[in-house]
Parts: structure tokens; C-alpha cells; sequence
């Protein structure tokens, strides 16, 4: 069993928030692959799938983020999942609006889901790094992830989203770095080669 772990808050009021970006790949990745019904368990929204002939279980942590450790750590402990068979989706401030990047382990850049999965699992699960930009100003960024994508950011989000989901047995068999690259040829092709944050200023 591979689990694969969408980060965001729950609720309707959060659903398009910028933090919400991993449970958008995680809906969409069930959508695309016929995962089974959504159900609680974990302290989550949980689905089956069989990606890349990987039997997964698809998670949204309903603790709200700064807890979201709690619900892969039982998960994790249920299913004894190797760290490596973690696969974490989640906003990156540090990476342009579209962009994507794959990495195992390394820091945890303030983010407070993977803060919490850390304390509570290790730190060398796999993350799917979700660019959503920088708001440019330490102070703003609370505002900027709980705020949501702007109408303009709608398509970029849903191909981003899109080519997760449609490469994601790569993932599911381990080569990381053919996904990160088909999903990057792919936003390319769709002409998300560089993207601005909303009120970023030209070059900034």
C-alpha cells in the first residue's frame, strides 16, 4: 500500500484556497484513475485506487493542516508503509505559480502541514512541491495561502492539477524524475513556462 496525501483544510470555506492545492491533485488523481468512494477513516477523506499497478490509498487529512501528521501517522501505522511509499502534495511558496518539483526528505521551508508529518512520521517521505509563487513580503503570506486562486490562476491550477493526475502511475512506481519532467513538458506545451503571481510586478 502506497499512500498518497493531499494537504489543505477542510470545509467549503477552504476549498480554493492557494494551501489547498494538494487536495485538488488528490481529487483529481481519483477522478482520473476510478478511485473508490470517498469514506472517513485516518481522521481523513479516504479513497482506494490502483495506480501504475500500485495498490494506493488516496488521503485528505480532515485535522486541518498544522495536524496533519496525526491522520498519516495512523495511517502509516495501520498499513506499515515504508516512508519512501509516502507521497506528500502540497503548496510551495518557493516555486512560480504552474511549476512542480519532486524531492525526498529536506526541509520543511515553514510549512506547517509538513511540519506535522515530520514530527509525527520522519521527515524522508517523498513531496510533490505545488508552486503557487511568493506574495513577495514575509507578512502577507498568512493572508496570500488562506486567500483564493485568483479567476486568472484557475486554468494553470486545473492543467497543473490535470498533469498530475494523468502522470501519476509514474509516481506510483517510484521514478519521480519522469514525472516531474512529463508534467513540466506538459505545462510547457500548454504554455505555463512562466507565470506571475497576481500583482507581481514585470521581472518581479
Amino acid at each position: 500500500m502506497l499512500l498518497f496525501v493531499g494537504l489543505g483544510n477542510p470545509g467549503a470555506r477552504y476549498a480554493r484556497n492557494r494551501h489547498n492545492i494538494g487536495f485538488m491533485a488528490i481529487d483529481e488523481i481519483a477522478r482520473r484513475h476510478q478511485a473508490g468512494p470517498w469514506r472517513r477513516r485516518f481522521q481523513s477523506e479516504v479513497a482506494e485506487a490502483v495506480i501504475g499497478g500500485k495498490r494506493l490509498l488516496l488521503m485528505k487529512p480532515q485535522t486541518y493542516m498544522n495536524e496533519s501528521g496525526r491522520a498519516v501517522g495512523e495511517a502509516q501505522r495501520f498499513f506499515k508503509v515504508a516512508l519512501g511509499d509516502i507521497v506528500v502534495f502540497h503548496d510551495e511558496l518557493d516555486l512560480a505559480p504552474a511549476r512542480l518539483r519532486v524531492k525526498t526528505g529536506g526541509g520543511i521551508a515553514g510549512h506547517n502541514g509538513l511540519r506535522s508529518i515530520s514530527a509525527h512520521v520522519g521527515n524522508d517521505y517523498r513531496r510533490v512541491r505545488l508552486g503557487i509563487g511568493h506574495p513577495g513580503d514575509k507578512a502577507l503570506v498568512h493572508a496570500y495561502v488562506l486567500s483564493d486562486f485568483a479567476k486568472a490562476e484557475e486554468p494553470w491550477v486545473e492543467d497543473l492539477t490535470g498533469a498530475v493526475s494523468e502522470f501519476a502511475d509514474l509516481l506510483a512506481r517510484g521514478e519521480d524524475a519522469t514525472f516531474q519532467n512529463k508534467v513540466h513538458l506538459a505545462m510547457e506545451a500548454r504554455g505555463w513556462g512562466e507565470v506571475k503571481r497576481p500583482g507581481a510586478r514585470a521581472g518581479g
